[in-house]
């Protein structure tokens, strides 16, 4: 049968945060190799399945989404963009409405770490073998330490298929999830045997998903369908109706139907799986040296312990610290005991209520046509460095509030303004007075680099009136 691969590439960007953003979360970062986590992710599955990926993910997200994925050598991958986040179980039902109903859907969150890949497959082909004959199954995690922070599952009977099936005693029926325990209930666990971590994957028929789910919460389905109805394609992205999808109500896979369904079974996994959802989690993924200290970027760590040390852009030194984590963005330096990194969390939710940007936004803002970074501001102006990859455009558009001064570093930048349109080089300069119409394009084949100087008596990134996009953009921002 088919193994469709479905990427859950949702995330709220705030567990690994400065690293990780609103508008940059988790699974966009590369945490434990070249690759980003979603990246890691769409190859797990090489050599078992050559079905172009289903991916879900927030509509913010999906030009960053979709140029991670197309550096990979795999077929085009089909994204269904949410307009809100209503967890896992509505995210699996559109992919499940979008595959074929004998799909073997192949669910994976964009934010594990697999470090035996190949333990990971030959678990997937046990499962497979079970999801084709209608159950649905997880896969839980063999555990080699009473962790609190993931959800167990109690193995029930050992189901045994046929040899040629490929079953074997490592598949039981799921008697129970159980939520996150204690310490003292951990350990229990751990002694008694017969428990898993739930990973959060899944393999299942499409079909049959559907099936459960309409007898334990057919109005996701209702709405999910509805949605998926009334969507629309736009270009490599599927969009389903905004309002109907917002109107679902939210739940997760595990409770809408895996804790309810007579037909759950669960493959045990072994395959060095690591949910990367807390600093400490990292820490103790990433190598150390020998002092226990992770390191990554420019860091000097004198007489200094058992610390995760992240430098991103420029020198992170530290003296006599133990226990500790330091992260150095841009624009913004977390600080805290290891043991308390998971509070960053309410740190956050503090950032956004005070209204700052630090929440959602990299000082560096990544756009579908390059990037830009502010550099400086003050009353009535604000800089950027602006990138602009090779044939990529910015909209035409024009700004109420603000004038700008263009001085090009790097390339040739073609400029549209009012009916004018004209080439400016390396070392020369243009102006669009506010008020004007105008479009920035790289017609070269080289990244195009300019200052941009911003001048006016508002410089919010809604000051834009969009013409035409080859982006079909309605958000604001350049």
């Amino acid at each position: 049968m088919n193994i469709q691969p479905v990427i859950l590439a949702g995330g709220a960007g705030t567990r690994l945060w400065p690293l990780s953003r609103e508008f940059f979360p988790k699974p966009l970062l590369p945490l434990n190799s070249d690759h980003s986590l979603l990246q890691e992710t769409a190859l797990r599955l090489d050599g078992l399945s050559a079905a172009a990926p289903i991916v879900v993910c927030n509509e913010e997200h999906r030009f960053l989404v979709a140029e991670q994925l197309r550096g990979l050598n795999l077929p085009s991958p089909r994204l269904l963009l949410e307009p809100a986040g209503r967890n896992t179980a509505p995210a699996l039902t559109l992919a499940a409405l979008t595959a074929a109903p004998d799909d073997l859907l192949m669910v994976m969150p964009a934010d594990h770490v697999i470090r035996e890949p190949e333990a990971f497959r030959a678990a997937v082909r046990r499962g497979a073998a079970l999801a084709g004959e209608g159950w649905l199954v997880t896969f839980g995690v063999v555990p080699d330490a009473p962790h609190t922070g993931y959800g167990y599952i109690r193995q029930g009977q050992p189901l045994v298929g046929s040899e040629e099936a490929g079953i074997g005693a490592a598949v039981h029926a799921i008697a129970a999830f159980v939520e996150k325990p204690d310490a003292g209930t951990a350990r229990g666990y751990l002694d008694a045997g017969g428990y898993a971590w739930n990973s959060g994957m899944f393999l299942l028929r499409a079909g049959r998903w559907l099936e459960e789910l309409e007898r334990f919460r057919p109005d996701i389905l209702e709405a999910c369908r509805a949605a998926h109805t009334a969507g629309r394609a736009d270009h490599d992205f599927f969009r389903p109706e905004p309002e109907v999808f917002r109107a679902c109500p939210a739940d997760s896979i595990d409770y809408a139907v895996m804790e309810r369904t007579e037909r759950g079974a669960v493959v045990s996994l072994a395959s060095g799986w690591c949910d990367v959802g807390s600093w400490e989690a990292l820490w103790s993924l990433m190598p150390r040296d020998g002092a226990g200290n992770a390191v990554q970027g420019d860091v000097l760590a004198h007489d200094s312990k058992n610390s995760l040390l992240l430098s991103n852009h420029r020198l992170l030194a530290t003296v006599g610290v133990e226990d500790l984590v330091a992260v150095e963005t841009a624009d913004a330096v977390l600080i805290a005991p290891r043991d308390r990194a998971q509070e960053v969390k309410t740190l956050v939710e503090a950032l956004r209520a005070s209204g700052r940007e630090e929440p959602r936004n990299h000082r560096c803002v990544h756009r579908p046509w390059g990037s830009y970074e502010s550099i400086d501001a003050g009353e009535r102006f604000q800089v950027k460095r602006l990138k602009v990859k090779p044939g990529a455009a910015l909209s035409l558009q024009l700004h109420h509030h603000r004038a700008e001064h263009w001085v090009v570093v790097r390339g040739t930048a073609r400029v549209t303004r009012n009916s004018e349109t004209y080439l400016v080089g390396e070392n020369e300069s243009t102006f669009i007075p506010l008020g004007v119409s105008h479009r920035l394009e790289n017609p070269g084949k080289v990244p195009l680099e300019l200052i941009e100087v911003q001048s006016g008596s508002y410089l919010g990134e809604d000051d834009i009136i969009r013409f035409e996009d080859i982006y079909n953009r309605t958000e604001p921002g350049p």
